[in-house]
């Protein structure tokens, strides 16, 4: 896989990221990827639509992607860095590869996440940059509760 791949992978992840906006959720999408770059899951955050504290975009990805006997083949894109709860569904299910559309406005995990011997791509890509700063400028209060800072 090379940087071009990991941004059209990319751009899956931002299309649920919109979706989630567009629901009235937190912008932020995530999808999961065999290393032939095959879509297993995707999905966005839904902790507002669904009441459900714990179902950030990793996890709707994940949950969508089904079982799977082993997830170390996989490549978990998400257009924020994981926060330390999806970092250790990543740690737990042994995920190869994280690609991060943007740790500018959240650094999330990154650096725990390199400890522990995943390989972590950061895009730095400014559409997802773009949305989530927008979207914490008009929503800093739900923002802050998406991230447990309140």
């Amino acid at each position: 896989m090379n940087a071009r791949n990991y941004t059209d992978m990319l751009q899956t992840a931002l299309a649920e990221a919109r979706a989630g906006l567009a629901e009235g959720g937190i912008p932020i999408g995530a999808a999961l990827f065999d290393t032939q770059g095959a879509l297993l899951g995707r999905g966005h955050n839904r902790r507002v639509q669904q009441g459900d504290p714990s179902l950030h975009a990793e996890t709707d990805a994940f949950r969508n992607a089904g079982r799977r006997r082993t997830y170390r083949d996989t490549i978990m894109v998400s257009t924020l860095a994981p926060c330390y709860y999806c970092s250790g569904l990543v740690v737990q299910f042994r995920i190869g590869i994280v690609v991060a559309g943007e740790s500018v406005n959240f650094a999330g995990g990154l650096d725990w996440l390199r400890e522990r011997g995943a390989t972590v791509v950061d895009l730095r890509d400014q559409a997802c940059i773009v949305l989530l700063r927008d979207f914490i400028a008009a929503q800093p209060a739900l923002w802050n509760e998406d991230i447990g800072d309140v």
